[in-house]
C-alpha cells in the first residue's frame, strides 16, 4: 500500500545505530519523522513518492546529545552580546570591550565575556577598574568570567546596581575590594545578583528575543551534529519561549529543562516552586520541564566549591578553608524527596568533593523512602573520593561531565593554583566510573566552554589531553577511556541520563529521525583526527535542519555581498 511506503529513505551509508537490535546497515527508511526500517527492510519500502538520498558510503550514527548546556544564553551571546574568548590577557579583554563599545549608543550596556579566572587577582584593582571605565566610555557593563559564575562591573554599572564600598556581601557572595577597602567591580558567586537584577530591569529580553535566542542556540546545536540537550539552568521566560517555538513548528531539537530552585548567580525570578507551578503548562511536543536544577557548591578558582580537604592557604583563602554548601543536609533532602514524590529529577551543580558526596548521601535517602524512577545528575563533579565511586551506580545516580571544563586548559590551570597539585591533578575518575558500572553523561556546559562541539570532548575523554593543541600536557590519563565509550558518553548514556531514550540516542525503528551525516567515519581515522570530525548534516525528525556545503555558500554569498 502506497500509505505504507518511506517518505524518506537514505542507502549506501555506513550506518552504526547505537541499538543493539542491529547495530550496523547500510538504509534508513523515514516516514512521519521517525524510523520505519532500516537494512533490506528500509529499501523494500520504497514507493514512487520517496525521497532518496544516496549516502555515497558516508558514515552516519544517531544525532550527538548534549546533557548540560546554557544554549540560549549562548544564542544570547552571538546574536546580542560581546563574544570573547577567555584565554585573552587583561590587555586583550579590555580592547575587545573597547571596539565592542564602540559600536553601541552612548547609554548601552557592554554585556558579555569571557575573563578568564586566572585574571581575578589582576582585575581586583582599582586600577583595572579605571581602565575598564576607560574602554567602555561611561556605558555600564556586566562582564562575566569563563565558569559564568562571576562578574567584573564597571563603575556605572556599580552605581546602577547600588552598590558601594559599604556595600555589605550578600549570603552566597562577595563583593570585591581592594586593600583599600574600595570596591574593584569584581563580583563573586551571588555578588553579581544585583547587578543581574539591575541589568534585567534597564534591559528586559521579550520572550520574542528569548524565542530567537534559543533558536540561535539549537541553529548553532546542529551545525555540530546535537539533535537534543538539557538546558542546566532554566528561568520561566526560556520556558515559555521553548514552548511557543515548539507551537509554532519551530523547536527543532529534543529540549529537557532544569527548573532552577536556588539561584545566586543569574538572578532568575521565580525560583523554585514558583517556577514548578508552570511546569505542565509549559510542556510540549519536544519540551520537557522534567528536572530542577540545584547550585550546590561554587566553583573552586573562587574558593566556593566544598570539599572535605582545605584550599590553598597562599592562594589567599582563611587557614583551613574547604568552601561550603549552598545548602545543609536537611534542606536539600526536603528538595530532593518533594520533588521526587511528585515526579521531578535533579541535576546538582557540584565541584567540589564534599558537595559530590552530600546529593550522593542525600539519594540514598531517597531511594530508601521507595523512589526509584527519579532521575539525578551530580553536574561537573570534577573531585570525587575514591570511596564514593561506586555509590554512582548503586545508587542510580549519573555523573553529568564536561569535558572542556577540566582537560588541559584555562579552567584547569586556574583550580591548579587554588588545590594541592596532587588533588588539582585527579579531575574527572571517568575510567574509575565506567568500571564502577556508573553512567556517564557527556555535556558542554556551553557557553562556559568555547563550544559545543562534542567531538572535541570525545577527544578529550580519549586521550585526555586539549583537543585545541593550546595547552600541553595530559590529565591524569590513567582515566581515559574508549572511542566507543566516549560515543556513547554523547548519545545512548545522555539519552538515558535526560530521559529521552524512549525517542532518540539510538536508530531503532519508532525513534525520531535524528541522525548525523560525519565528515568522516572516526573509528578508521587515527584518533588525533577524531577531534576535527565535523557534521556534514545534521537530520531531526527526518528533516535536514543543517547542511554544511549550503551554509558555506550562505556564508561565502554573505562576504561577496559585504564587500561588493
Amino acid at each position: 500500500m502506497a500509505s505504507e511506503h518511506a517518505e524518506l529513505l537514505l542507502v549506501n551509508g555506513t550506518i552504526d545505530t547505537l541499538d543493539p537490535g542491529l547495530p550496523s546497515t547500510h538504509a534508513i527508511a523515514v516516514a512521519g519523522g521517525k524510523i520505519q526500517a532500516l537494512g533490506a527492510e528500509a529499501e523494500a519500502l520504497r514507493g514512487p513518492g520517496t525521497a532518496v538520498v544516496d549516502l555515497g558510503g558516508a558514515y552516519v550514527m544517531p544525532g550527538l546529545l548534549d546533557v548540560h548546556n546554557h544554549h540560549m544564553i549562548a544564542g544570547q551571546m552571538d546574536l546580542f552580546e560581546l563574544d570573547a574568548p577567555p584565554t585573552l590577557d587583561l590587555d586583550g579583554l579590555l580592547a575587545a570591550v573597547e571596539d565592542y563599545a564602540a559600536g553601541l549608543g552612548p547609554e548601552e550596556w557592554v554585556v558579555g565575556g569571557s575573563w578568564g579566572s586566572g585574571l581575578m587577582n589582576q582585575l581586583n584593582t582599582a586600577e583595572a577598574l579605571a581602565r575598564l571605565d576607560a574602554a567602555t566610555g561611561g556605558r555600564p557593563a556586566l562582564l562575566k568570567d569563563d565558569s559564568k559564575h562571576n562578574r567584573w562591573a564597571n563603575s556605572k554599572a556599580l552605581e546602577l546596581a547600588g552598590i558601594n564600598d559599604g556595600t555589605q556581601d550578600p549570603d552566597g557572595g562577595q563583593i570585591l575590594r581592594d586593600g583599600a577597602g574600595r570596591a574593584t567591580g569584581v563580583l563573586i558567586e551571588a555578588g553579581g545578583v544585583l547587578a543581574e537584577k539591575t541589568l534585567a530591569r534597564l534591559r528586559p529580553t521579550s520572550t520574542e528575543d528569548l524565542a530567537r535566542a534559543a533558536a540561535r542556540g539549537i541553529e548553532i546545536l546542529h551545525s555540530y551534529g546535537i539533535t537534543g540537550f538539557q538546558d542546566a539552568a532554566a528561568s520561566l521566560p526560556l520556558m515559555r519561549a521553548l514552548k511557543d517555538l515548539d507551537e509554532r513548528g519551530q523547536l527543532h531539537a529534543w529540549v529537557v529543562t532544569s527548573m532552577q530552585a536556588n539561584d545566586f548567580i543569574f538572578g532568575t525570578d521565580p525560583l523554585g516552586e514558583g517556577i514548578i507551578a508552570h511546569r505542565d503548562e509549559t510542556r510540549s511536543r519536544h519540551h520537557r520541564p522534567d528536572f530542577i536544577k540545584i547550585f550546590l557548591d561554587g566553583v573552586p578558582p573562587a574558593g566556593t566549591a566544598a570539599f572535605l580537604e582545605p584550599y590553598l592557604p597562599e592562594a589567599g583563602f582563611p587557614e583551613c578553608h574547604c568552601g561550603g554548601t549552598t545548602m545543609d543536609p536537611a534542606e536539600l533532602e526536603a528538595w530532593l524527596l518533594g520533588t521526587a514524590a511528585r515526579g521531578i529529577s535533579a541535576k546538582v551543580h557540584c565541584t567540589g568533593d564534599a558537595a559530590v558526596r552530600l546529593v550522593l548521601d542525600t539519594v540514598a535517602k531517597v531511594r530508601a523512602a521507595g523512589y526509584t524512577e527519579p532521575k539525578y545528575h551530580i553536574a561537573h563533579g570534577q573531585f570525587v573520593q575514591p570511596d564514593d565511586i561506586a555509590r554512582f551506580a548503586e545508587l542510580d545516580v549519573t555523573a553529568d561531565i564536561s569535558p572542556s571544563l577540566w582537560f588541559p586548559g584555562v579552567i584547569s590551570e586556574a583550580i591548579a593554583t587554588v588545590l594541592p597539585a596532587e588533588r588539582a591533578s585527579k579531575m574527572q575518575p571517568n575510567r574509575a566510573l565506567l568500571d564502577a558500572g556508573a553512567r556517564v553523561a557527556g555535556g558542554s556546559d556551553w557557553p562556559v566552554s568555547v563550544s559545543p562541539n562534542a567531538w572535541e570532548g570525545i577527544y578529550g575523554l580519549v586521550t585526555r589531553q586539549d583537543p585545541t593543541g593550546q595547552f600541553p600536557g595530559a590529565l591524569w590519563p590513567e582515566q581515559a577511556i574508549t572511542l566507543a565509550e566516549a560515543i556513547r558518553v554523547y548519545t545512548t548514556a545522555c539519552a538515558e541520563a535526560m530521559g529521552v531514550d524512549d525517542v532518540t540516542g539510538s536508530l531503532a525503528p519508532g525513534k525520531s529521525a535524528d541522525f548525523i551525516v560525519l565528515s568522516a567515519n572516526p573509528y578508521e581515522i587515527e584518533i588525533d583526527a577524531v577531534r576535527h570530525i565535523s557534521a556534514r548534516q545534521t537530520w531531526f525528525a527526518g528533516s535536514k535542519v543543517y547542511d554544511a556545503e549550503a551554509a558555506a555558500a550562505s556564508a561565502a554569498a554573505g562576504l561577496a555581498g559585504a564587500s561588493a
